[in-house]
């Protein structure tokens, strides 16, 4: 069964909720009901974003995130890195059964290919902003 990675997802929910917020601001407490998920990964994705330099943040009891730069001009791909979600693809960790020409040679076959498939998620995710997935709500900051 495979496991699913929401990093990059929580984290553009997380950024969407600030570019569409009236008041540009939302606080983490806010943002994890909005995520539905537990209060402390959304601390811990917004203090990755925070560091990406994504959103601002105030400490404090009113303290709140907001976005560090307009909506269009943050990158999917900026969002994508900032989550440290893992790769789109991966390979098993399955040992290598000697006996097998397959086997042998399939995870140096595989490596490649998904290391251009990687490359094609990324390129595309450059060509998006954050304003690209909410093209029918009125942000912010527009």
């Amino acid at each position: 069964m495979s496991v699913s990675n929401v990093q990059f997802a929580v984290a553009c929910h997380i950024l969407s909720v600030l570019a569409y917020c009236p008041r540009g601001q939302a606080t983490s407490k806010e943002l994890a009901m909005s995520v539905c998920a537990h209060p402390t990964f959304v601390r811990k994705t917004v203090a990755k974003l925070g560091k990406a330099g994504l959103l601002n943040t105030t400490r404090g009891a009113t303290g709140a995130c907001t976005l560090a730069r307009p909506a269009e001009q943050i990158t999917l791909l900026e969002i994508y890195r900032a989550s440290e979600a893992s790769p789109v693809f991966s390979l098993h960790s399955y040992p290598v059964e000697d006996a097998c020409e397959v086997s042998v040679n399939m995870k140096t076959r595989m490596d490649d290919v998904l290391k251009v498939a990687q490359a094609g998620v990324e390129e595309k995710l450059e060509m998006l902003t954050l304003r690209d997935l909410m093209p029918s709500v009125s942000l912010a900051d527009a």
